[in-house]
């Protein structure tokens, strides 16, 4: 069998790489179930008519069909999801008469894109997802809450990851703002506004005009609301002073203010919550909240952590399910991190003893002597072979494993430290070693620098 040759776009990670990745989402999960987020995992299809009823995303669906199947059964009408949010909101009609609401879900799975490959975008990809789902109606508070939540997790990874910013806008308020000035057509002024950090001002304020329908005063209007950004609520007098009024303006500054305040407890020099009113999210679903966060040294990446509040997750023509919901992308994070070398594993096994073997006729004592370990909770492992002690050693250091066990027939077996060159009497029913030495450690190498600006 010939070399096989890596398919873009499928990340796959060595063990000590993947060990960094589930202390991440250990830490997130521990978030999430503090705040009492319960742990849903969808199916990995769904009906195309499903994922392909906004009509834009039909490019991204990977399709599933079987091989031996004839002519008439060849596309089975499902295809792999392209995001949580879509199985999630069919999952909830599903149980609707089986979950309480308001149901506080988190999901963390793979979701499948069709897209062109590139640095922090892939066809396979680990999300991690909160939501918070109401029946009829959802309380605002809920918005503060979910907001809090990813902030607590994205904080409780600061000294791992460069140092992030979370960005909230709200959509009343640019609408309100966008109808105060006397816009024709909102919705085509936010989808021009979604893409200002990807394109210059000018080319911005052409837009505005050519496709949005505004006059030159109009357009400078929405780039100026575009520009104020704050860490606190200085930014409602700032919009207050640009004269603009409306009713949905002044109710989107005071949902956004909440919002900001309620994360103030949560922000430090490695991860802050701002104010930032050039966020519009281009999506047609969000009616309150919206959400990005960028991590600084990664500006490429665009927003690593998304959302916001829909008012309509789901309905089944009686009931409405409105929801507010942000998602991380774990691959997205996680993928330029390892491969920049920002991140790194202590070590590539489990195993914190290597259990020597003097002669194959003392496996059997060797094994009881590891199953002993384990017992008290030490991951160990007995070599794979009797080779000299010296090799041993070797072959422990090369996988990180920081002690050798050596076995005694008369019971006086000894444990050394490799790294200290250690090496001490020790009865394998009581020994412990060092707390940080039970699991891989995850250590980060990167600058303190301060969240981008």
């Amino acid at each position: 069998m010939s070399k096989p040759t890596p398919l873009s776009g499928f990340p796959e990670f060595l063990p000590d790489q993947r060990f960094v990745e589930l202390h991440i989402l250990d830490r997130l999960r521990r978030v999430f179930e503090l705040h009492g987020f319960a742990p849903v995992e969808t199916r990995s299809v769904e009906p195309l008519d499903q994922l392909l009823r906004k009509g834009e995303t039909s490019k991204e669906v990977y399709v599933l069909r079987r091989l031996q199947a004839g002519d008439e059964g060849g596309d089975a009408g499902i295809g792999l999801h392209f995001d949580l949010t879509v199985p999630f909101a069919r999952y909830v009609l599903e149980n609707a008469g089986r979950l309480e609401f308001p149901f506080r879900r988190y999901q963390i799975q793979k979701v499948w894109r069709g897209e062109r490959p590139q640095e922090g975008r892939f066809r396979e990809f680990t999300q991690a997802d909160i939501d918070i789902v109401g029946r009829d109606t959802l309380g605002f508070h809920h918005d503060i809450e979910v907001a809090r939540v990813m902030a607590e997790a994205l904080a409780s990874l600061s000294e791992l990851v460069p140092a992030m910013r979370l960005q909230v806008n709200n959509r009343k308020l640019i609408q309100g703002f966008y109808a105060g000035i006397g816009a024709t057509d909102v919705d085509a002024v936010m989808r021009v506004i979604d893409k200002i950090d990807k394109v210059p001002a000018e080319v911005v304020a052409k837009m505005l005009v050519d496709e949005a329908g505004l006059d030159d005063e109009q357009a400078q209007r929405c780039l100026q609301l575009a520009e104020i950004r704050s860490t606190d609520t200085s930014f409602v007098e700032r919009v207050r002073a640009l004269g603009v009024s409306n009713e949905q303006l002044e109710g989107g500054l005071e949902e956004l203010a909440a919002v900001v305040d309620g994360c103030a407890s949560v922000t430090s020099d490695r991860f802050t919550v701002e104010a930032d009113l050039r966020i519009a999210r281009g999506l047609d679903y969000y009616t309150g909240t919206v959400f990005e966060t960028v991590m600084a040294g990664f500006d490429g990446l665009g927003s690593i952590c998304s959302g916001g509040r829909y008012d309509s997750l789901a309905s089944d023509g009686r009931t409405t399910y409105p929801g507010v919901g942000i998602s991380l992308g774990v691959s997205r994070m996680l993928v330029p991190l390892l491969g920049r070398g920002v991140l790194d594993a202590s070590r590539s096994v489990p195993s914190a003893v290597l259990v020597a073997l003097p002669d194959e006729d003392s496996r059997a004592a060797c094994d009881q002597i590891a199953q002993q370990l384990r017992k008290n909770g030490i991951p160990a492992e007995v070599a794979a072979s009797a080779q000299k002690f010296g090799k041993q050693i070797r072959y422990a250091e090369r996988r990180g494993i920081p002690y050798v066990w050596f076995p005694a027939a008369d019971g006086s077996h000894q444990v050394k430290d490799i790294r200290s060159g250690e090496q001490a009497d020790a009865d394998p029913a009581s020994w412990r070693p060092a707390a940080e030495d039970l699991a891989p450690t995850v250590t980060a190498q990167h600058s303190n620098t301060s969240p981008a600006s």
